[in-house]
């Protein structure tokens, strides 16, 4: 007999969690080191296990590949300790229970961390060891990526024939993070090749049950579950796990009748809750049909337009535009900051950009500002977005805020780090980069929030994001480019360039791409401001002939902002005929310079329009 033969006929229990019992032993290093340092260990978890009931246990290599072991300094060691997790495990099994070797999933919510190549390069070395040491099946657990999931599953089934497990884990009841239904993405894993499709981590019974009750008796593979004991508390700076062993008891009924045939537990669950399933469902046959709850209809409404102007992406498309950027103020009171928006609405800007907490210096929110300025001045607010300032919670939620308003222009960013700012102690959060932030705020114009589940309505944001050509390799930078683009940009805003050969290489190299592009611009307001920049702003550098043009002016305020202005409208000239997008940059709330800056590209756009006329 083996383990798929067993499952025909059998309600298998498999073990419950290694990492929480070493938790509670004073252990939080590297987990899996332990097949290493302190084998016996390991060995008395999956003994206890066996003595409760198990007749399936896991190696102790959830994390045992190359990117999870570096962040121990132990990449050099993924061959020895997959090696000696399965013997631990095949040692203490007896040939009385079934090993497993398990492979956790990697990518979490930030997806963008580590490239697939990556991923894959890691999983075969990994897969390799483990069925090397003859182990009786693969387990694949917490997949929160379900292409990551298939992914590996493909790799798998093409080096083996032996049992695989996948299972995924789920933020919201019955819904995969990409909003896949739990029953299609056992569909899609059945047809790639799984023998057991199931869930594991994250939810507690309740949850998964509620989850399984959407999901048919699988036809050509057999279902798993391996639930949290409960949601954890937080205690004295410890994750603490409540759940008693007889709801599991119950629990563990309410799974059979679901389908479940291999049942073990995830997070916070020991050999007690594992004795308690087996000892419940002793005697009790797998059932092969059920009555399937019909999933409820998710019904996405899409919003009319918060305004009639279209996105700033299809604006530029068909002619020159501009936006400008106008700091919110880091002292209360907005009076100047009023006169200045007002002042650029009547210039015809078509935007007006706000940072983020520029340079990592506290200023009014953003928001608070792009909702005054859209009800009071009528010009059409850029939100900026940071990954610096709010964990995954946080941006879902301050995304929701601006649909809400109505702000529907953002720019993700990632942010500056906050050493460099006010407050340098102060934590930078930096849950999701700039692409994962792009991929999220493209999700929710697909109507669904980061755990998959439905936001009742598409968002219609207009995705800006960041392009910084000041660098030594520009090729690389296109590339980041086209990375952002797959991830869900609409356009691109670029760094202040200060060189009008630098505009044209800019050009060169991204004219292949048909996403628009605003070139920055920023007036320099004296000769110190130009040497700030020169010396000390990373990746800018000015041509000596800037600088001395500055230098020239020195003694005079006015002739140095002057001298900014005609430096600046020289490098728009270099710009509109390669770029329909101007992005202008306010120093200093010196809005009087951008005022003229802009009063100066619409000119330009009348005089070519003339020229068309007479021509045409």
């Amino acid at each position: 007999m083996g383990l798929l033969e067993d499952l025909k006929t059998q309600i298998l229990i498999a073990d419950g969690a290694m990492g929480t019992l070493l938790y509670s032993h004073g252990i939080s290093s590297c987990f899996e080191e332990l097949n290493l340092l302190n084998n016996d260990e390991i060995q008395k978890i999956h003994e206890a296990y066996l003595q409760a009931g198990a007749k399936i246990i896991q190696t102790n290599t959830y994390g045992a590949n190359y990117p999870k072991l570096a962040r121990y300094g132990l990449e050099e060691s993924v061959k020895e300790i997959n090696i000696a997790g399965a013997r631990i495990a095949k040692k203490a099994a007896k040939d009385k229970a079934y090993v497993l070797g398990t492979i956790g999933g990697i990518r979490s919510f930030k997806k963008n961390t580590i490239s697939m190549d990556e991923i894959k390069r890691s999983f075969r070395e990994q897969l390799f060891y483990l069925l090397s040491e003859n182990i009786d099946g693969i387990l694949l657990e917490t997949f929160y990526d379900f292409e990551e999931l298939k992914t590996l599953l493909s790799i798998a089934r093409k080096e083996t024939n032996k049992p695989i497990v996948t299972n995924v884990s789920l933020h919201e009841i019955g819904v995969l993070q990409d909003g896949t239904h739990l029953s299609d993405a056992f569909l899609e894993l059945e047809e790639l090749g799984a023998d057991i499709v199931g869930l594991n981590c994250r939810l507690g019974p309740y949850h998964m049950i509620r989850s399984l009750e959407e999901v048919p008796v699988p036809k050509h593979s057999f279902l798993s579950v391996y639930p949290n004991a409960s949601l954890p508390d937080y205690r004295d700076g410890r994750l603490v796990y409540e759940t008693n062993e007889s709801y599991f008891a119950e629990s563990a009924i309410k799974f059979r009748e679901q389908g479940a045939r291999l049942i073990g537990g995830c997070c916070g669950t020991s050999p007690k809750h594992i004795e308690a399933m087996a000892r419940t469902l002793k005697g009790l046959r797998p059932i092969s049909e059920k009555i399937v709850k019909h999933r409820p209809i998710e019904v996405n409404s899409i919003p009319e337009p918060s305004d009639a102007t279209p996105p700033l992406y299809e604006t530029v498309k068909h002619r020159h535009s501009v936006i400008v950027e106008l700091d919110p103020p880091k002292k209360l009171g907005i009076s100047r900051f009023l006169e200045g928006a007002k002042a650029l609405k009547e210039a015809g800007i078509d935007a007006l950009t706000l940072a983020d907490n520029s340079l990592a210096s506290p200023r009014i929110s953003n928001s608070a500002i792009g909702s005054i300025i859209k009800q009071e001045v009528n010009v059409k607010p850029l939100i900026h977005i940071t990954c610096r300032d709010r964990n995954l919670i946080g941006l879902q939620s301050h995304l929701m805020g601006l649909h809400t308003l109505g702000m529907n222009e953002v720019l993700a960013v990632t942010g500056d780090p906050s050493k460099i700012g006010d407050f340098p102690g102060a934590t930078s959060v930096y849950d999701l980069s700039s692409f994962d932030l792009i991929s999220l705020i493209k999700q929710f114009n697909e109507g669904i929030s980061y755990s998959g589940k439905s936001l009742g309505q598409k968002t219609n944001f207009s995705i800006a994001a960041a392009f910084n050509p000041n660098v030594r390799h520009l090729d690389k930078a296109v590339l980041r480019l086209e990375k952002k683009i797959s991830c869900g940009a609409h356009y691109f805003i670029t760094q202040p360039l200060y060189s009008e050969n630098q505009i044209l290489e800019v050009y060169e190299h991204t004219k292949h791409l048909k996403t628009p592009i605003y070139i920055g611009i920023m007036p320099l307001t004296s000769a110190r401001n130009a040497d700030f920049i020169h010396h000390e702003v990373p990746g800018i550098t000015l041509s000596q002939t800037i600088r001395d043009r500055m230098n020239a002016v020195s003694h005079d305020p006015l002739a140095s902002e002057l001298e900014g202005l005609s430096i600046a409208k020289s490098l728009i000239d270099a710009a509109y005929d390669l770029f329909n997008g101007i992005y202008l940059i306010t120093p200093f709330l010196r809005y009087e310079m951008t005022v003229e800056l802009t009063k100066y590209i619409h000119a330009k756009q009348l005089v070519n329009a003339e020229r068309r006329f007479i021509n045409g």
